[in-house]
């Protein structure tokens, strides 16, 4: 297996990750995970990562940021490996927070 797809399969359980913590987003990123996608993929994953920037806004948040970060490592596989450590790393942080969170708020 070379280097290329083993990256392009953890970037492929990175969006399968993302389908399990987000149910509501497992048809959209089927549809958009299709080859012939590229031109509606790339604008996509760059107003995501606009609207992550600008997450101070009601509306807009900072979970924009790694899904467009994602849809771009899907086209740009010279940028792959850094985008899902980093989404990786930042998941694991996120999720040790939360238990940590949690473990606060159930202590007397």
């Amino acid at each position: 297996m070379t280097t290329g797809s083993r990256q392009k399969q953890r970037l492929i359980r990175q969006f399968a990750v993302l389908e399990r913590q987000i149910p509501v987003l497992r048809q959209p990123i089927r549809i958009l995970l299709r080859t012939g996608w590229i031109l509606a993929r790339v604008p996509l994953a760059l107003l995501l990562i606009l609207g992550g920037l600008f997450s101070v806004f009601p509306f807009l948040g900072l979970w924009m940021l790694p899904l467009g970060l994602l849809l771009l490592a899907v086209d740009m596989p010279v940028v792959r490996p850094v985008i899902t450590t980093a989404v990786i790393r930042s998941r694991r942080r996120v999720s040790i927070i939360m238990r940590s969170l949690r473990a606060w708020r159930r202590a007397p």
